[in-house]
C-alpha cells in the first residue's frame, strides 16, 4: 500500500483524464459529502451531466459549494478533469481565499484504460481523441503543479498503483486542540533574560543549567509555557533567551510561535538584504560571540516555528500579533503575515509608527486569543483577547497569563534597556468599556459562538422584536445574566384522549442512550431567575449596580416593584445563609433557576382578561343555550346532536375554568408568594450544569428546610430503564389531582450524546392543563385529530439552541467577561423567542 498524507483541512484537487478513475477514487477514500463533482454540477444546472454547454455555469456552482465548505472548515475534494492550468488556477485561488492548503492528486493510468472505460459508458459519446488531448495537457502541466501553488502533489501512475493507495488525514501543524494545558502564556521577552528567569521562577518553574551556569531548560511539574514570539532584539541577552526557550521547546516543556523580530533575524542570518535596525544590530552582535553551531541551531529553530497554535478544543489561540477568527487553524502566507505583523491601516502615527487595525475591537470568536507585538502599559481584555506585550525591554514589565485560570503574573523590568519610539503610557487604540452596550451588538443578523452547540444564527427581524422588549421592559442588563430556554414537549402520544404521556419522554431519552432520569413536578407558577447576593454591597462591587439582586421572568422583566423585590431577596438571602449555600459554593452571589408561585403573581392581567373572560362568557351563554335547546327538545324538535354538543362545550368550559383557577390564590404583597428553586445556575467563577440534578435539588431541599414560609419543595422521582411504570404512575397521580404534570430530565443534567446535546428536559403535561394552551374544546375529536399532527421539530430545535445560549451566558458571567459578551447571549435567547418584525420599522 502507498500511503498519501493529506491535511485534515485542505482542498484536494483530483487531476486526470476522463476515465482515469477519479470518481471511483473519490468514493473509495472520501465521504460523499466531501466530494464535489463537475459532472454532478452540470446535472444540477442542465439536467444532463454530459452537457458541455453547461460547463461554465456548472463550475460556478462547484466553486460556490466548495467555498462554503472551506469557509466552514470542511475538507473538500474536487472531482473534475482539471488538466488545464486555467481550471487549476481557479481552484488554487479558491484555496488561498479561504487560507487552506491546495493538494493535487494526479491519476494517470495508461491511455488504453481510459479509452476502454469511456467506451463502456453509454453516456460518453466522445471518442479517443478527447482522451489523447486531455492526457497531453496533463503531461505538459505535471512539472508546473507546485509552481502553480499546490503545496503537495501526488502522482499515481498505473491502475495497480492507484488501487494500492491509502489516504491518511493528518493534523495541521498548528492544530494542538488535544493539548488542554494548563499553560503559562508569556509575552514579548526581547532579550530580557534576567526578567524571564524571574518570571519563570515566580510561575513555579525549575531550571536546568549548563556548565557555564546558563539556563538551558525550565520545567514545571504540572504546566507548560507558551511564548508569543519576539524573543530577541533590543535586550541585554537575546542568545540567552533563545538558549533557554529552545531547550524548553525541544524537551516538550514549552511551545513558541514566531514574532516579526525572529522572522527578520532569520533572514539576516541567512544573508538576506534586511535593514539592520530596531535592535537587530544588538542581537547580531551578541550572536557573533556565539559558536557557528549555536547560530545554526537558532536558524533551524526559528525556521521551524509555526505561525500560530490552536489549543484546548479550539478554546485558546496563541499568535504573535493576534488573529482574526476566520484565520484560526488555517494555513497560508496571508495567515502567517497576519500572525507576524498584524494588519495596518496604511497610515503612520505622530511617532512614525504604523497605525495598526484594531482587529480585537471587532472580535466575536469563541476562542481566547492571546498575543503580543504591540506594547501596552498593562494587559487588557478586549472581546476575549489579550495582549501580553507590556514593554519589558522599554522599562515596563514581563507578563504571563495563566490559562485557563485567566490570572496575570508579571515582573518589573530591572531597567529601560531600549528607548521606545512611542512612550508606553500612550494608548495605541481606544479600548471598549467592558460594561458599555452598543446597538450594533444586537441589531442585524447575528452569529453567536457557543461552546456546547457551535454557531447559532439570530435573524435581523427577530433581533428587532427582542430589542423592543429588552429596551422597554427588561431589568438593568447588569443584573440580567441569563434567560431560561423554552422547553420541548414530548412527542404526541398514541394513548386515547391524551396528547402527551411520559412514555414518549422515556422512549426519546432511551433512543439517545440516556436511561438515568429524574421526573420533577411542574409547579403551577411562573419561571423565575433569581440573582441573590450575600451582602448589600456585593451588587455594587460585582455588578456595578445598587440593590440586592433581581427576580425576573423568562423575558427579563421584574416580577415585582423595587421595594417588594428587595424584601423578597432579603428573605431569600436569610434562607440561603441558614442553608449554607454561600459557604458551600464559596461565593458572594448565586443565580438560581426557579418557579415563582402562584401564577397569578405575574399573570393576573392575563388570567383576568383572557382566561377568566373566556370562562365567564362560556358560563353565561352556554347554560342559556342549553336551557333553550332542552325546551325545544321537550316541544318535540330534533335538536339532540346540537344539544349534546352545547352540553359538552359547557362541560369543557367548566373544566377550563377549574384548570386556570388552580393557578390562582390570594396574595398580599409577599404573603402567599412562594419560590421553588430547582437548579443552581452559576456563582462567582463557577457554573453547575455538570452537577447532577440530585445535587441541585439537595440544595433546594436545604433552602426549604431553612425557610418553608418562603421556599417550597420540588417533588421528584428518579427513574431508570427498569421502572418506567413508577414514573407513569406518578404522572397520573399528579395530573389526576389537578397538577400541571412533570418535566423529565437526564439525571446527570448536561448530557452529550453521539448526535450532540440531549434535550435538557421534556415537559409532559396533563390533559386538563392543556386546555389552557389549546382552548376549552381541544379534546373534541375533530380538534384533537388536528392537534395530533402538530409539528414539534422546530420547538425541539429552539429548545436546544436556547439551552446552549443560556449555558454560554452563564459561563461568560462566571468568568467575569465584559457585560456586552454576556448580554449577547441573553439577548439572543430573547430574540429566538420573539416574533419576527421588519427591522426597518
Amino acid at each position: 500500500m502507498t500511503k498519501i498524507d493529506v491535511p485534515a483541512l485542505s482542498l484536494i484537487v483530483l487531476v486526470g483524464a476522463s476515465g482515469s478513475g477519479k470518481s471511483t477514487f473519490a468514493r473509495k477514500h472520501f465521504l460523499g459529502t466531501e466530494v464535489i463533482s463537475s459532472d454532478f454540477c452540470r446535472g444540477l444546472v442542465s439536467d444532463d451531466e454530459n452537457d458541455q454547454a453547461a460547463t461554465k455555469d456548472a463550475f460556478e456552482v462547484l466553486n460556490f459549494i466548495a467555498g462554503k465548505r472551506l469557509a466552514a472548515g470542511r475538507l473538500t475534494v474536487i472531482d473534475a478533469t482539471n488538466v488545464q492550468p486555467d481550471a487549476r488556477k481557479e481552484l488554487v485561488n479558491l484555496a488561498r481565499e479561504y487560507d487552506v492548503l491546495p493538494v493535487a492528486i494526479v491519476l494517470d493510468p495508461p491511455e488504453r484504460v481510459c479509452v476502454e472505460r469511456n467506451a463502456q459508458r453509454a453516456d460518453r459519446q466522445f471518442g479517443s481523441k478527447v482522451i489523447v488531448r486531455q492526457r497531453s495537457q496533463l503531461k505538459r502541466g505535471l512539472r508546473s503543479l507546485k509552481r502553480e501553488g499546490f503545496r503537495n502533489v501526488h502522482v499515481l501512475s498505473g491502475v495497480d498503483e492507484i488501487d494500492a493507495v491509502s489516504i491518511e488525514r493528518t493534523r495541521l501543524y498548528n492544530d494542538l486542540t488535544d493539548r488542554t494545558g494548563p499553560f503559562d502564556v508569556i509575552g514579548d521577552v526581547h532579550g530580557c533574560r534576567p526578567e524571564l528567569e524571574r518570571l519563570l521562577t515566580e510561575l513555579g518553574y525549575t531550571f536546568t543549567r549548563d556548565d557555564a551556569g546558563r539556563p538551558i531548560d525550565a520545567v514545571h511539574p504540572a504546566r507548560q509555557a507558551i511564548f508569543v514570539g519576539d524573543l530577541v532584539d533590543r535586550g541585554p541577552d537575546s542568545p540567552g533567551v533563545l538558549r533557554l526557550v529552545m531547550g524548553m521547546v525541544a524537551n516538550g516543556h514549552a511551545y513558541c510561535v514566531p514574532g516579526n523580530h525572529e522572522d527578520k533575524l532569520l533572514r539576516a542570518l541567512r544573508g538576506k538584504n534586511v535593514k539592520i535596525s530596531h535592535g537587530l544590530e544588538t542581537t547580531l552582535e551578541q550572536l557573533a560571540m556565539e559558536s557557528s553551531e549555536f547560530r545554526e541551531q537558532v536558524m533551524t529553530f526559528i525556521d521551524g516555528l509555526i505561525s500560530h497554535y490552536v489549543f484546548d478544543d479550539a478554546k485558546l489561540v496563541v499568535s504573535h500579533a493576534g488573529l482574526v477568527e476566520r484565520m484560526h487553524g488555517r494555513t497560508s502566507g496571508r495567515v502567517r503575515s497576519f500572525c507576524l505583523y498584524g494588519e495596518t491601516t496604511g497610515e503612520t502615527d505622530e511617532f512614525g509608527l504604523p497605525v495598526r487595525y484594531p482587529w480585537a475591537n471587532d472580535y466575536r470568536g469563541r476562542a481566547m486569543v492571546v498575543y503580543g507585538h504591540t506594547p501596552t502599559p498593562e494587559p487588557e481584555w478586549i472581546n476575549n483577547t489579550i495582549c501580553l506585550d507590556t514593554g519589558c525591554v522599554f522599562g515596563g514589565s514581563l507578563t504571563a497569563l495563566r490559562y485557563p485560570e485567566r490570572e496575570l503574573v508579571a515582573v518589573q523590568a530591572a531597567e529601560e534597556y531600549y528607548a521606545p519610539a512611542k512612550p508606553l503610557h500612550v494608548a495605541t487604540a481606544p479600548a471598549r468599556e467592558p460594561d458599555v452596550l452598543e446597538l450594533t451588538d444586537v441589531t442585524g443578523r447575528r452569529v453567536v459562538e457557543t461552546t456546547s452547540h457551535g454557531r447559532l444564527s439570530i435573524r435581523a427581524e427577530q433581533a428587532g422584536a427582542a430589542l423592543e422588549v429588552m429596551s422597554r421592559f427588561a431589568i438593568d442588563p447588569r443584573f440580567l445574566l441569563y434567560l431560561p430556554p423554552t422547553m420541548s414537549p414530548v412527542a404526541t402520544s398514541p394513548e386515547p384522549g391524551l396528547l402527551e404521556h411520559p412514555r414518549q419522554a422515556f422512549e426519546a431519552y432511551r433512543a439517545q442512550g440516556v436511561t438515568e432520569l429524574v421526573c420533577e413536578e411542574k409547579h403551577m407558577g411562573s419561571r423565575a431567575v433569581v440573582l441573590l447576593t450575600r451582602d448589600d454591597d456585593v451588587a455594587e462591587k460585582r455588578f456595578g449596580l445598587a440593590g440586592r439582586g433581581a427576580v425576573h421572568t423568562r423575558t427579563g422583566r421584574s416580577f415585582f416593584d423595587a421595594s417588594l423585590t428587595d424584601e423578597l431577596l432579603l428573605r431569600l438571602r436569610s434562607v440561603a445563609e441558614r442553608a449554607g449555600v454561600f459557604d458551600e459554593l464559596d461565593t458572594s452571589w448565586v443565580l438560581l433557576d426557579a418557579e415563582l408561585l402562584p401564577w397569578s403573581a405575574k399573570a393576573e392581567d392575563l388570567l383576568r382578561n383572557q382566561y377568566a373572560a373566556v370562562g365567564a362568557a362560556a358560563r353565561m351563554s352556554l347554560p342559556a343555550a342549553t336551557a333553550a335547546l332542552r325546551s325545544a327538545a321537550d316541544a318535540g324538535l330534533d335538536v339532540g346532536d346540537l344539544l349534546g354538543s352545547v352540553e359538552q362545550r359547557l362541560a369543557n368550559a367548566e373544566r377550563f375554568t377549574d384548570a386556570y383557577r388552580r393557578y390562582c390564590w390570594p396574595t398580599d404583597g409577599l404573603d402567599g408568594v412562594r419560590l421553588a428553586p430547582f437548579q443552581v445556575l452559576a456563582s462567582e467563577g463557577a457554573t453547575y450544569q455538570d452537577r447532577p440534578h440530585a445535587w441541585h435539588l439537595g440544595i433546594a431541599d436545604r433552602m426549604v428546610a431553612s425557610g418553608p414560609e418562603v421556599v417550597t419543595p420540588t417533588r421528584r422521582l428518579f427513574v431508570d430503564a427498569g421502572n418506567w411504570d413508577a414514573g407513569i404512575a406518578w404522572w397520573e397521580e399528579l395530573t389526576g389531582a389537578g397538577g400541571e404534570g412533570m418535566v423529565v430530565k437526564p439525571a446527570a443534567n448536561l448530557v452529550r450524546t453521539a448526535k450532540g446535546l440531549a434535550q435538557p428536559g421534556l415537559k409532559v403535561r396533563g390533559q386538563e392543563y392543556l386546555r389552557l394552551i389549546y382552548g376549552p374544546d381541544y379534546t373534541d375529536p375533530a380538534n384533537f385529530s388536528r392537534l395530533r399532527d402538530r409539528n414539534l421539530g422546530h420547538k425541539r430545535s429552539l429548545a436546544l439552541r436556547e439551552y446552549a445560549l443560556g449555558m454560554e451566558s452563564l459561563e461568560r458571567a462566571a468568568r467575569g467577561e465584559p457585560l456586552w459578551r454576556i448580554h449577547e447571549c441573553v439577548f439572543a435567547v430573547l430574540a429566538l423567542e420573539s416574533e419576527p418584525i421588519d427591522p426597518r420599522l
